[in-house]
């Protein structure tokens, strides 16, 4: 390198990190709140948005689940999963996410 010649360098912006932290916290934040109490009788059950909600009935139904109720979502179902490892065949059926019901009430009602 000769003498006088000046090296651009890169650098993050300054917010970046502060948001990285925002965005972490939130996914912590959500993931403990939404989660399934152990014993639950209802949960809540997010299968894929594409899915259209007879789609997300009929994967419920393979599952052995009674669904309690639909909301304004169609892929989102209030359901009662089966005494036999019930969450574990609703995500076998397609199901993506279980949450507990009461920690979205209030997003969702229809």
């Amino acid at each position: 390198m000769e003498r006088g010649e000046i090296t651009p360098t890169t650098r993050r912006p300054v917010w970046l990190n502060a948001a990285a932290l925002l965005i972490a916290s939130w996914i912590g934040i959500a993931a403990l709140s939404l989660q399934v109490r152990t014993g639950a009788e209802v949960v809540a059950v997010a299968f894929p948005p594409w899915w259209s909600d007879r789609q997300a009935f009929i994967a419920t139904a393979s599952a052995n689940a009674a669904i309690v109720r639909t909301t304004a979502v169609p892929a989102l179902l209030i359901v009662r999963p089966d005494d036999n490892d019930g969450l574990t065949q609703l995500h076998k059926a397609g199901a993506w996410l279980t949450m507990d019901p009461q920690a979205i009430a209030a997003c969702f009602a229809k």
